[in-house]
């Protein structure tokens, strides 16, 4: 039987070399080109990209060649490129769609297949059906077009994705003043896409940029994965605090997550940042429109939501949900508990790299450090509590999934359980706002327990109560 490729939460990701394959990678550009074809796109241009993963560069190669085979004109990336810039290249050529190979915060083992639309977003999950049910059962069932006689014709065409992009934020966010700041910012790229970029963006002014982790190791060191949450954070954080830096940027693999620790060289989790990049595009700015969130992320924008009387809509876990419903809504931000943001006036899209510089901005624009940013956000909302547990998992899923239902909880964590949400898993809302949510990863095999609530001594006791309930203690 022929390995089947499943798109999860954001694209099929697998083992390299195991079911990771170049003919397997070639079988899932052929569903793409086919889908696209389905589509009515002959003729039309796609952009294809890649991260710094193992032979990435040789999967994007193999994937553009297909495309080629199969009537398409392909813009491919000259070197790794940033998720968002591979995103805004999309928009800027014109072109009907993208493939990006990347694993994103995988394990080094892994890599993966992203594919995007012709507005630089995610495929909505109907499309990714469609996809899945056109990929060829076999190789041999796969149009190709050899890689110099593809660039020879001008079917494949090489490029720099980055100069129409920074053309494009420089729009967005005035980084001269950041620039003329005086900030030290400690950036960690984690060996990944976002390695050089902010030290480029920032370069010629009073603000200094201190990099860590940015070359090309696809073993990823000093972390078990390139995902920008702590321990694997733990190296950059501690740097913060030796090199007396005002803030640390944290880019995933592909750059499209952002991770922030703060002055002192505590790490801000991504709620929070979400919650005070959406206060910084309201009270900062003065942007109003919908907030996007998936459910696993933070109630305070439900808060802001009603303190500027803007909309906010959930959505499941995942880009292939936010990026059609910013899309429909026009909205300001939409966003994930994984540290992943998008904004309005940019691609439907997560961008690391354009986070990272409202930060900044905010900053500049208050004179306030990462510490007293947050303080001015609880202000507002008051303080939200969060954490989260990953555990690996085996057997039937289908069961885990009665036996959760059949808990049927009154309490968590001592405090009582108003409602039960399951559009994406399960979610159990607590009575002081806050919730807990248990769902399984749609990449790996793992069940995810996470919580956010107002008591920050009751945050363990209801993981806990999540993993009994999990049946995973």
């Amino acid at each position: 039987m022929p390995y089947t490729i499943k798109f999860g939460t954001d694209g099929w990701r697998g083992v390299i070399a195991e079911d990771y394959t170049f003919d397997n990678v070639r079988r899932a550009a052929q569903g793409f080109a086919t889908y696209l074809l389905e589509k009515g796109k002959q003729g039309q241009w796609v952009v294809v990209g890649y991260d710094k993963r193992f032979d990435s560069e040789y999967f994007g190669a193999a994937a553009a060649e297909v495309l080629a085979g199969n009537g398409f004109k392909v813009w491919l990336t000259d070197g790794a490129t940033p998720t968002p810039v591979i995103a805004y290249a999309v928009v800027d050529k014109k072109a009907c769609g993208a493939v990006n190979i990347t694993a994103s915060h995988n394990p080094p083992t892994d890599n993966g297949f992203k594919v995007r639309d012709e507005h630089g977003g995610a495929i909505d999950p109907e499309g990714l059906k469609k996809i899945e049910a056109s990929i060829p059962d076999s190789v041999e069932k796969v149009k190709r077009e050899e890689l110099a006689k593809a660039m020879e014709a001008g079917h494949i065409v090489k490029f720099d994705a980055s100069v129409a992009y920074i053309a494009h934020i420089q729009k967005l966010v005035d980084i001269q003043k950041i620039k003329d700041a005086g900030f030290t910012v400690m950036v960690d790229s984690m060996w990944g896409n976002g390695g050089g970029w902010f030290a480029g963006l920032l370069a010629g002014g009073k603000t200094k940029v201190i990099e860590i982790h940015n070359t090309r190791n696809p073993i990823f060191p000093e972390m078990k994965r390139p995902e920008p949450i702590q321990p694997n954070i733990d190296v950059g954080l501690k740097a913060t605090v030796d090199n007396k830096a005002d803030i640390l940027l944290i880019t995933d693999g592909d750059a499209d997550r952002c991770g922030i620790g703060d002055e002192k060289g505590q790490f801000i989790n991504q709620l929070r940042v979400y919650a005070l990049l959406a206060y910084y595009l309201l009270e900062i700015r003065g942007e109003r429109g919908a907030i996007v969130k998936t459910l696993s992320t933070t109630t305070m924008l439900n808060k802001l939501g009603q303190l500027y009387n803007v909309p906010v809509y959930e959505t499941g876990v995942g880009f292939k949900y936010v990026a059609p419903k910013m899309m429909e809504t026009n909205a300001m931000i939409g966003g994930e508990e994984s540290g992943g943001y998008a904004f309005r006036g940019n691609v439907p899209e997560r961008d690391g790299i354009l986070a990272g510089l409202y930060m900044l901005d905010f900053m500049v624009r208050t004179g306030k450090k990462p510490t007293q940013l947050l303080k001015m956000l609880f202000a507002k909302v008051g303080a939200h509590y969060y954490d989260r547990i990953d555990t690996p998992f085996s057997g039937d899923r289908k069961s885990r999934e009665e036996a959760i239902l059949k808990a049927n909880p009154k309490t968590i964590g001592g405090l009582k359980v108003t409602e039960l949400v399951t559009v994406d898993g399960f979610q159990f809302k607590l009575e002081d706002g806050g919730w807990l949510l248990i769902r399984f990863s749609g990449t790996e095999p793992i069940m995810r327990v996470y919580c956010e609530t107002t008591h920050q001594d009751k945050v363990q006791a209801i993981l806990q109560d999540g993993l009994k309930i999990a049946g995973l203690k």
